[in-house]
């Protein structure tokens, strides 16, 4: 698999959804957009399936659109089912309770529950690293190149 495609993808929902909802907030009151819900992914994996062959190609971007999936999954969405469902339960998307970005960043970074999922998701990366051993310069090169680790599958 090349991992290249799957951080992509798992950023891109974020990357699409966040400016908007800053730049509007009074609007919308979340950054948690169209890119935050299910239609967003499938259209992504149609698009894979109609532009792409069978082969390399298709499964490095088949991994994109996992990645949006991934991240909805990893950002508790069916907690917010107008934005998961969207365009499906309306037109509107699932809005936090506050007046402010800024007091929706400061909730967020007060939450044990936030820092708990983010030191989860740290400690399996430096897992992950130690089990491919990216301590190697030419592994790490590797890594970036093609987008592979060498991590063994399964107990060794």
């Amino acid at each position: 698999m090349d991992l290249r495609f799957l951080a992509l993808g798992a950023i891109v929902p974020d990357l699409i959804d966040l400016p908007i909802g800053i730049g509007f907030w009074s609007s919308f009151q979340t950054p948690r957009l169209a890119g935050h819900s299910l239609a967003f992914g499938a259209v992504c994996m149609a698009l894979v399936l109609i532009l792409t062959r069978r082969g390399t190609r298709r499964k490095a971007w088949m991994l994109f659109a996992v990645g949006i999936l991934l991240h909805l999954f990893l950002d508790a969405m069916w907690r917010g089912p107008e934005t998961l469902w969207w365009p499906f339960l309306g037109t509107s998307f699932a809005a936090t309770p506050f007046d402010t970005y800024g007091a929706y960043v400061r909730n967020l970074v007060s939450d044990p529950v936030m820092w708990a999922g983010e030191l989860a998701g740290f400690v399996y990366l430096i897992l992950l690293a130690r089990k491919s051993t990216l301590g190697d310069k030419d592994l790490r090169r590797s890594l970036y190149r093609s987008g592979r680790v060498s991590a063994p599958i399964g107990r060794t």
